[in-house]
């Protein structure tokens, strides 16, 4: 590999991850079709490389979110369980998928996604929580400082149990496209959980380099994470999150949900047209 190609690999992702962290979601997201799209590589190279990204996007994000408190550790545990699970399910459908399929499936999940998101434009208000609830039962309850109103924010967690399906499936979703399943974890628990979209993007940013542990591991086994690749990939991701994470604090919560769903639609078009063999490069 060139030092040209390890430079731009580098540069890809840390614009991928610094744009991923203040959305969420990582920078598997855009790394898997910028490194197809862009890079000429095989999808399952770059879901491998995306899945070490991933990785190191989470841990890079962690601490700030934590220490601005917008991160609900509690939830995330329970949420992770169902997460993980659904990743090894992931991992034992991997290579059985066809190429086309996982570009279409790409494509409709951020689809999906999108349309989620726009549903729901404004923070909703926060609603008494039920005596026996599981939010209420687990102590998942919980408040964040908000900047722009200068007060901590309450917020309560319901439908615990429509959310753990959720990330079952968003834990498939992971192991078989490499996206650290933030794509999905974020409307989940902002529609199901009706969660505030900072700590549904600051708890997404904690669980989502777990889920990828999960099958990085069977990505290696199959000889579909390319070391060399992975090296500039992770560094550039560790990087990136760090200051993704800093400008999500700043940024106003009703853009932050416009500017997801516009960046979902541009990505699934590109994917979408990708499923039916055409390439924008």
């Amino acid at each position: 590999m060139s030092a040209e190609t390890i430079f731009w690999l580098f540069v890809v992702s840390f614009g991928a991850s610094a744009l991923g962290g203040v959305l969420g979601m990582a920078s598997g997201i855009f790394i898997v079709p910028i490194l197809m799209l862009f890079f000429g590589i095989d999808i399952h190279l770059a879901i491998g490389a995306s899945i070490v990204s991933v990785i190191a996007c989470s841990c890079g994000s962690a601490a700030p979110f934590l220490k601005a408190r917008l991160t609900n550790i509690r939830l995330a545990v329970v949420l992770e369980v169902a997460t993980t699970l659904g990743a090894l399910t992931g991992v034992l459908l991997i290579g059985i998928i066809p190429t086309e399929f996982l570009y279409g499936l790409f494509a409709l999940i951020l689809v999906l996604s999108a349309l989620q998101m726009l549903a729901r434009r404004r923070e909703a208000g926060s609603l008494a929580p039920a005596a026996r609830s599981w939010g209420t039962l687990l102590r998942l309850h919980s408040s964040f400082p908000e900047c722009a109103a200068g007060h901590d924010v309450h917020y309560h967690v319901s439908r615990v149990p429509l959310g753990l399906a959720l990330m079952y499936g968003a834990g498939v979703v992971s192991a078989l496209l490499g996206v650290g399943s933030g794509v999905l974890k974020i409307p989940a628990m902002d529609s199901a959980l009706r969660l505030p979209i900072k700590v549904s993007t600051a708890t997404s940013n904690f669980m989502i380099g777990v889920t990828a542990t999960a099958s990085a591991g069977a990505y290696f086994m199959r000889g579909n994470i390319d070391i060399d690749m992975a090296g500039p990939v992770a560094l550039g991701s560790v990087l990136g999150a760090v200051l993704g994470a800093r400008l999500l604090m700043g940024i106003p919560a009703d853009r932050l949900r416009l500017f997801f769903v516009v960046v979902l639609m541009l990505l699934a078009i590109v994917m979408m047209l990708a499923a039916f063999g055409i390439r924008i490069m």
